[in-house]
């Protein structure tokens, strides 16, 4: 926090609202209190850190004063606990005017930081994927040309060591570069080979494209990936053995995302245009061969999951324009997937969601939280967790069809930030893992970088409306 400026108290400024519009006295929405009370934990400062004067306590504390607390030791820890720290950067969200850190005459899909956020990977819809030095202000360090695209990059990731990139499209091959090499402009199989890591036996199936790869995650040790597939499947393949380790028949229509609960890699979490999210333990698939566990309560399919990583909660993006909290533990036993007959037409792609269908909820929603204001059209949008380093996990945020980022309190589920700046749907966005910044991806071409302001304009402060002479 050395970097921070402090430009006002936040606790005495009506503007205040203009960085955070959600207030942490708020009523908790969330239907599950733990997870809530964990929230709290993780980013509310010590309690006597809070004290503003005898026997009374008020939040929000603005951050001089926590400082001047820390300073005079009330804690009695001398330094600030990580919940003081992610209180403090908590003040400070990345909303104002971002910067256009690259544009190219194609469609932005994927926005990606390394796990230690000196790396960023943009995908784009023209085939590229472009690898970016963070700490060497975003100079391009790896242009990487992909092979056998089919419509678009649909999902990238990078190895933990930030050594290895696998990459998928509409194809049932997935690629994988080393892009820790010299080379600075990647052609595949020109200037450095992109071996193909097939996922499917089938000859048949290689050769005419049958079905493609909608996401794809690389295991926390590196070993692994997990793939979702338009054929109703997930994939688990052995990086080091080359190799196909699991193949699930996991849904009964497209699986367009998968990812790993923890850093076990023992439970798998998926979404589906069934609209079901689904729990895989890997641990007993093979004497069950079912999934551990189903939670519904999506009317339409889902876009993305994003884990916690506890092993415990998971967030879903949904074609039903909301974003839903869910706790494993209170998943259902296996059932049978009836498709709910719609009372409307629609097609995600090109029509807008009828605003009737936005009041209908499920009857057997098993899910904590809902959070709505986001658009999911035209593509498969995605949704996050916030960093627990910087925000406790504080929030949730999503790219948008309408051009927009949004930011949700976790637990009031209420809207904190909606950032304004694109011309076109905002597929993918991703919170740096340690500073206040977003980079979002955009179909207009642009990858645009919102940070809370680091120079030395004061913000404008909202005047106070005088009170009315009667």
């Amino acid at each position: 926090m050395s970097r921070a400026r402090i430009y006002f108290d936040l606790q005495d400024s009506e503007n205040a609202g203009s960085f955070i519009r959600s207030r942490p006295d708020e009523v908790f929405n969330c239907r599950d209190e733990e997870i809530a009370q964990s929230t709290r934990i993780k980013s509310d400062p010590h309690y006597l850190l809070q004290r503003m004067g005898p026997g009374r306590e008020k939040l929000p504390i603005n951050s001089l004063k926590m400082l001047m607390a820390r300073e005079g030791n009330c804690s009695g820890r001398g330094k600030f606990s990580s919940a003081d720290c992610c209180h403090v950067l908590n003040r400070y969200l990345p909303v104002t005017k971002p910067l256009a850190v690259d544009k190219v005459n194609s469609c932005a899909y994927i926005s990606q930081f390394s796990a230690d956020g000196s790396r960023f990977v943009a995908g784009y819809q023209d085939s590229h994927i472009r690898i970016y030095n963070v700490d060497n202000r975003w100079k391009v360090q790896k242009d990487i040309r992909a092979k056998f695209l089919r419509w678009t990059i649909t999902d990238t990731s990078l190895s933990p060591d930030r050594r290895f990139l696998v990459y998928s499209s509409i194809s049932p091959v997935v690629h994988i570069v080393d892009v820790g090499s010299a080379t600075s402009e990647s052609v595949a199989n020109v200037t450095e080979i992109h071996e193909g890591l097939a996922l499917s036996s089938d000859a048949e199936e290689l050769n005419d494209y049958s079905f493609g790869i909608f996401s794809v995650k690389f295991s926390t040790d590196g070993r692994e990936i997990v793939a979702a597939s338009s054929d109703n499947s997930i994939y688990v393949y052995d990086i080091e053995a080359r190799r196909l380790n699991l193949k699930i028949p996991a849904h009964m229509s497209d699986v367009n995302t998968v990812c790993f609960a923890d850093e076990s890699g023992h439970i798998i979490y998926s979404g589906s245009d069934d609209s079901l999210c689904k729990v895989w333990d890997r641990r007993c698939f093979a004497s069950t061969g079912e999934a551990a566990g189903v939670l519904m309560g999506h009317l339409e399919g889902i876009t993305f999951i994003d884990s916690r990583g506890d092993g415990r909660y998971f967030i879903s993006n949904g074609k039903d324009q909301a974003i839903k909290l869910w706790d494993i533990r209170k998943m259902s036993s296996n059932i049978k997937y009836t498709p709910r007959p719609r009372c409307y037409q629609w097609d995600y792609r090109w029509m807008e969601y009828p605003e009737h269908a936005k009041r209908l909820r499920h009857p057997n929603d098993l899910s904590l939280a809902t959070y709505r204001g986001h658009s999911v059209l035209q593509t498969l949008i995605r949704s996050y967790f916030s960093p627990e380093f910087s925000t406790g996990q504080k929030y949730i945020y999503s790219g948008s069809a309408d051009s927009s980022v949004y930011i949700y309190d976790l637990a009031s589920s209420a809207q904190v930030a909606r950032l304004d700046y694109h011309e076109a749907p905002v597929r993918d966005c991703n919170w740096h893992p340690f500073y206040p910044m977003i980079v979002s991806s955009s179909w207009d071409g642009i990858i645009a970088k919102w940070e809370f302001p680091d120079n030395d304009e004061r913000p404008k402060r909202r005047r106070r409306r005088q009170p009315r002479l009667l």
